[in-house]
């Protein structure tokens, strides 16, 4: 029997519960894995709370990312030895692949045979952040040297993340935040300039940083009546990648700002990096070479044991953390 975190009902954190299951042999396609530790993300609070894009079937299993050691794998699977150190990069369901448990099985294109130089904690926090700021930033946006880029909620995971990816290709990061609290912690980060929404004139501060041009990317999760705003800071021919929706409210749409400017508004899902073969390998390939050399660092705001999941979670929701929360085993 195997010690697995499921919920049998959506709610709270205090919803989740740890089981003793058996859990299967790898199919032809899965690699199991003895995992270490899980790297934990907003999505499986949604998931949890009946706010995500996917139906739960109770009990149910959940979490994207995790890293650990090889313990079996399936007939098709190529490439791997038992013992092997690896990484998940999530899976598009977390429900049938899900990571909070000390054994998982995980399709074999979504095992990585991470960086010798990684922890285990690092490496799961590393896969959901990279994969999700590299396929806006670089597969999408194209972005490179004397770009300038806003990364809102810059103090998540991704956005920490975010910040990494476009200095390792000679952008200019603009981190906004709502208060001036994080502002320090932020720029510690990697955030070459810092805004705080509250407290200053967004367009007014990014165009006084851009000398008037604007910024060529904005790379948002929130959505909502800060879009217009957003849109006031970026350069002719800008893009904007929306790729959350935590505002609850819906904004207007910026169509002066859209046709003054050519701009372009895209919604962005992981899953369009994660989907296609080609472009998860430019991915990886991207992402465990920043690992190796560190331009890529991933940075843990707190760690927790196993037994405390329900206290990791509702760090998670208190939005206090920069960086990522990660599980240990």
């Amino acid at each position: 029997m195997t010690r697995v975190i499921r919920f049998h009902e959506y709610g709270e954190p205090d919803v989740l519960r740890i089981d003793d299951v058996e859990v299967s042999q790898p199919s032809a396609d899965e690699i199991q894995i003895a995992v270490r530790a899980i790297g934990l993300n907003r999505a499986e609070v949604m998931f949890r709370r009946h706010a995500y894009l996917q139906e739960a079937v109770f009990p149910s299993t959940l979490g994207y990312e995790a890293a650990g050691t090889v313990r079996a794998f399936g007939a098709g699977v190529g490439g791997f030895a038992e013992g092997d150190a690896v990484s998940v990069i999530p899976t598009l369901d977390m429900a049938r692949w899900g990571t909070y448990g000390e054994v998982v099985n995980i399709p074999a294109r979504h095992v990585v045979k991470h960086p010798e130089n990684l922890s285990f904690e690092q490496a799961a926090a590393s896969w959901m952040q990279y994969v999700t700021a590299w396929g806006a930033l670089i597969e999408q946006a194209r972005l490179s040297t004397k770009d300038f880029v806003v990364v809102s909620a810059a103090s998540s995971s991704v956005g920490i993340a975010a910040f990494q990816i476009a200095r390792s290709v000679g952008a200019t990061v603009i981190a906004t935040t709502r208060t001036s609290a994080k502002a320090e912690a932020l720029r510690d980060a990697g955030a070459h300039h810092v805004i705080a929404t509250a407290e200053e004139d967004l367009p007014a501060r990014v165009m006084e940083i851009t000398e008037g041009k604007g910024a060529r990317v904005v790379f948002d999760p929130i959505g909502g009546p800060a879009i217009a705003q957003l849109a006031d800071c970026m350069s002719v021919g800008g893009i904007l990648l929306e790729y959350g929706a935590l505002s609850a409210d819906e904004g207007p749409f910026p169509q002066f700002a859209v046709l003054g400017k050519s701009l372009t508004l895209k919604g962005y899902l992981y899953t369009e990096i994660v989907s296609d073969n080609a472009i998860l390998d430019r991915a990886k390939a991207f992402i465990n070479d920043g690992l190796r050399s560190g331009a890529l660092d991933p940075l843990i705001a707190r760690t927790f044991a196993f037994e405390q999941i329900q206290e990791a979670t509702r760090f998670l929701e208190s939005n206090e953390q920069i960086g990522k929360i990660v599980v240990t085993l």
